[in-house]
């Protein structure tokens, strides 16, 4: 399988630059809006800090998960997609989006704590979770997709693998060798 190099190229580049976002997410505006928020509220005390250890969480296994499809990606471009590289990628990724879906439940938890401490509506952000939930539900069935015939192919690799030795015919030689 040849792959053209300017298309797994131009998807190297774009999951770069989604890594870029996400780290000025993490390292820039959550601080900053964390900041806004606790002096426009100064009476909440601790209650955002679950919420910061969600997103920082979330922001984490988005980013090792982005790791793990430009190392796919690789493979690919190195006609090395059928392997067990590529098996592992596509089950760190699997593992990284059940992850996700743990932070985004903690996460929906501390909203519905908040929300009954505070008195506020947290259906918005909570409906907004929910999807995160469904897109994330979306990406494991296409992984487990993927991981499906990936593995059938290689288990049948592996087993009809035969290791056939050269035969030499030697053309007008009446000789026998033993």
């Amino acid at each position: 399988m040849i792959v053209k190099r300017g298309s797994t190229t131009s998807l190297k580049v774009i999951i770069f630059l989604i890594g870029i976002a996400v780290f000025t997410l993490c390292i820039y505006w959550m601080p900053v809006l964390t900041i806004k928020d606790v002096e426009a509220h100064p009476g909440r005390d601790y209650s955002l800090y679950p919420l910061l250890v969600c997103a920082y969480g979330i922001c984490i296994t988005f980013s090792f998960t982005l790791y793990q499809v430009y190392k796919l990606l690789t493979y690919i471009e190195r006609n090395n997609a059928f392997s067990e590289l590529s098996l592992k990628s596509l089950k760190v990724i699997k593992k990284c989006a059940f992850t996700a879906i743990f932070f985004i439940v903690l996460m929906i938890i501390s909203l519905k704590v908040i929300s009954i401490i505070t008195g506020d509506d947290a259906a918005g952000p909570i409906s907004i979770s929910l999807i995160g939930i469904f897109a994330t539900s979306i990406l494991i069935a296409i992984v487990d997709v993927l991981l499906k015939p990936l593995k059938n192919f290689l288990d049948k690799n592996r087993y009809n693998f035969i290791i056939k030795f050269p035969t030499v015919e030697y053309k007008n030689d009446n000789r026998t060798y033993s």
